[in-house]
């Protein structure tokens, strides 16, 4: 079906080129070429030499090291980095093909404006951002600063995301943005800012080698972080491995232990749990005392929660529920690690809690081997929770405190009135004002939201209301991009250098190793651009190229958890094999060297955090967070039976499918068409065979599917991948209450032999 043509912009003249330059300044395809001629600063356009290089992947948060081996300047293959400390010579099939997307046929070449019949028509880089600056200041004079909004990503380099979110907020004077890490990792963001006081995952990569215990909550690895799986691999204790998980996932078939829970019943299976070990005297309350606060208050809660209670909500037996428990407490190094299943629910900031207490009340916490550990989704989804200065203010400041505000200001040369005070809207609150006529204008980066955001049909027909729609991609070709009245053409991974930070917190660089098509532009340099043509580059005169932002960022980060001063430069990330957060000026000057004129330094690849038992809370203690758990929002009923369940369906495949699909050897190994899983007794009773194409329909959509018919799968639940386009048009726009994040996992649906 074809995408709905937007609706055409009011103002689609334009002035000619020469009253262009007199308005705006020198013609942008100087800009582009030589933007320190105009005050802009050189974004580093050096190609690595013909050599070997190396470099983190820019698919998932494992953050790879990869080998780039460079031909006459271009990138020709690769291969996994040997040394690197994350992935120790391994990649996963997205990583080999990890070039392939960049020379797709349907890159965006060139902007694009959509045009008088409805059309994306080529236009040169000055009058886009003209138009861009000009619709966006009209929008702003006739209906205020909280008119405009974007929506980014986590794929995009560190430096770019918090040049993109100072500039919208402190250049443009706007106030409403988020990203697309609320669809991934709002959740464990704010349940570590309560527990622990900062979003602060406390694990290293070695922890999956150290434990005695490794318990995966609603999280496969073995397809969504093969790298991190195969570390568990490595294990040398024979550990046991326990999955809770409604379906048998890849992970639960090769676990010591599975317990298929009834979907988002795991609030109360992690209560029933800690009621358990309670009675049991599993408690280290030599820790709890000493360095938590809300223990004596969360036990007399978990009393509510006997075993009784806990099997019939989560259709698990009394002894599954023992076995679980006694595994727990004879432990001696138990690590927890969550993912999806978790932080996509309609509780799930509580649920991550109740993951967090049950390491607190068991001591599993800041030793190796243990924690309780959120696995991230995007590359830099970590670099976006902290330094996208989208809802909170950059490096984990916050927005509302004067002396933040003052901080950032003093920082960045900055008059303190041009940061706004209050928090931004997140996407989902986004979404609604756009719907309410109160947001009018969008500007999306490198997020194919079209595709991905719950409730599909209704986002696009919300969309379809703004006065202008922006998309800066990859592609011209994606969703969102067909229903843009201006795509602007960006450069990807591996054609412009920064930082990505990974899921244990460790900071690796980025290189340009290959050349962007056309007229595609770094978003860093765009970004430059946008500040040029608005008229705020004054503000931005410090921030001439991606590693000039990173020593912004580090000062930014002083006295911050997330302290990174005693990093020295980009040179030092690539010598070291990244460098984990933090990383403060003292670790740096007392893990020297004693040898006096070398900068080397030397100091552990593998750090955890609360190894003193201190948080970063105000008395420095945890906090055990709890509450009573709420119904699902949309439970199956007699006309929509099914309970549907979504996830990520192979390694080979990457969200939307954007870059994935651009790969022929990616494409060969993983299922063409989109496929639903039926347990085989409701297949029999529906009359659906294998490979059959079935109707799959919600309250919102209907959608068809081949049936795969397998036990992994509950009676009465299905399951979809969510890389197929339509998925999102059947699930239920249910939010967590405290992160504002979309409950993918569970939507009542029918399912039918299709008539067809």
């Amino acid at each position: 079906m074809a995408a709905p043509e937007p609706p055409k912009l009011e103002n689609q003249s334009l002035p000619p080129s020469s009253l262009l330059r007199a308005r705006t300044g020198p013609l942008t395809e100087d800009l582009v070429r030589e933007p320190g001629r105009f005050g802009l600063g050189q974004t580093p356009v050096r190609l690595v030499p013909d050599a070997t290089t190396t470099m983190v992947c820019g698919f998932c948060s494992t953050g790879c090291g990869l080998s780039i081996h460079m031909k006459d300047g271009q990138a020709i293959n690769l291969s996994p980095d040997s040394e690197y400390p994350v992935n120790l010579g391994m990649a996963c099939p997205k990583g080999w093909e990890a070039l392939t997307p960049l020379d797709a046929p349907d890159r965006a070449t060139t902007p694009l404006l959509r045009n008088r019949e409805g059309k994306l028509e080529p236009v040169d880089w000055e009058r886009a951002l003209f138009l861009f600056c000009e619709r966006f200041k009209e929008i702003k004079a006739r209906h205020g600063p909280e008119s405009v909004a974007f929506l980014s990503t986590g794929q995009i380099t560190t430096e770019e995301m918090a040049f993109l979110g100072s500039l919208f907020k402190f250049g443009m004077g706007f106030i409403h943005c988020d990203s697309n890490t609320r669809q991934c990792m709002a959740t464990a963001h704010v349940a570590y800012k309560q527990s622990f006081g900062f979003d602060a995952p406390p694990f290293t990569y070695a922890d999956f080698e150290e434990s005695d215990v490794l318990i995966f909550i609603g999280s496969n690895p073995c397809i969504a972080h093969p790298i991190m799986w195969q570390r568990v691999m490595r294990n040398p204790h024979h550990p046991e491995i326990v999955v809770v998980d409604p379906r048998r996932t890849e992970t639960a078939m090769a676990a010591t232990q599975h317990y298929s829970i009834r979907p988002k019943s795991d609030l109360i299976l992690l209560y029933g749990l800690a009621n358990l070990l309670i009675q049991r005297g599993a408690v280290n309350r030599d820790f709890v005392l000493a360095h938590t606060t809300g223990f004596p208050e969360f036990t007399r809660f978990v009393e509510e929660y006997p075993p009784e209670v806990v099997t019939l909500a989560t259709g698990i037996s009394v002894e599954q529920l023992d076995r679980l428990a006694d595994t727990i407490a004879s432990g001696e190094r138990v690590s927890f690690w969550w993912t999806m299943g978790v932080n996509q629910g309609h509780e799930s900031t509580r649920t991550a809690q109740a993951i967090i207490n049950l390491a607190l009340m068991t001591g599993n916490i800041g030793r190796p081997g243990t924690g309780a550990n959120s696995i991230t989704g995007q590359c830099n989804a970590m670099g976006s929770r902290l330094f996208a200065n989208i809802t909170s203010l950059i490096g984990g400041h916050d927005a509302t405190c004067k002396e933040d505000r003052a901080k950032i200001a003093s920082i960045l040369s900055l008059n303190e009135s041009v940061i706004p005070q209050q928090r931004a809207m997140a996407y989902d609150e986004i979404v609604q004002a756009i719907n309410k006529g109160r947001i009018k204008g969008l500007w999306i980066i490198a997020t194919n939201s079209s595709a991905s955001w719950i409730h599909q049909r209704q986002f696009n027909e919300i969309i379809a209301k703004l006065d202008f729609l922006v998309v800066q991609d990859l592609y011209h070709t994606t969703a969102t991009a067909q229903r843009a009245d201006l795509v602007l053409p960006a450069a990807g991974w591996g054609e412009k250098e920064g930082t990505f930070i990974n899921s244990e917190r460790r900071i690796g660089l980025v290189k340009k190793v290959h050349r962007a098509p056309g007229q595609a532009l770094s978003d860093f340099h765009i970004f430059q651009l946008i500040a040029h043509y608005w008229g705020c580059s004054d503000k931005f005169k410090r921030w001439t190229s991606p590693e000039a932002v990173f020593h912004l960022l580090k000062d930014i980060s002083r006295n911050q958890p997330c302290d990174i001063t005693g990093i020295e430069d980009y040179r030092m990330l690539d010598e070291q094999g990244g460098v984990q957060w933090p990383f403060p000026e003292r670790i740096n000057r007392s893990e020297e060297q004693p040898d006096q004129n070398k900068k080397e330094v030397s100091f552990s690849k593998e750090r955890r955090l609360f190894e003193d038992g201190k948080f970063f809370t105000e008395d420095g203690r945890a906090r055990f967070l709890f509450s009573l758990p709420r119904e699902m929002p949309e439970k199956p009923d007699d006309d929509f039976p099914f309970l549907l369940l979504t996830g990520r369906g192979t390694s080979l495949q990457w969200h939307t499918n954007t870059r994935t699909e651009k790969s022929d050897v990616l494409r060969k190994l993983y299922p063409k068409q989109c496929y639903v899983e039926i347990n085989p007794e409701d297949a029999q009773r529906l009359g659906i065979r294998v490979n059959a194409i079935v109707s799959i329909a919600s309250r919102r959509a209907k959608i068809t599917a081949r049936a795969f018919i397998t036990p992994t799968v509950q009676p009465g639940q299905v399951f979809i991948p969510m890389h197929y386009p339509k998925v999102n048009e059947l699930t239920f726009p249910a939010f967590d209450q405290h992160s504002r994040q979309p409950s993918y996992k569970a939507s009542a649906v029918r399912i039918s032999r299709s008539e067809g």
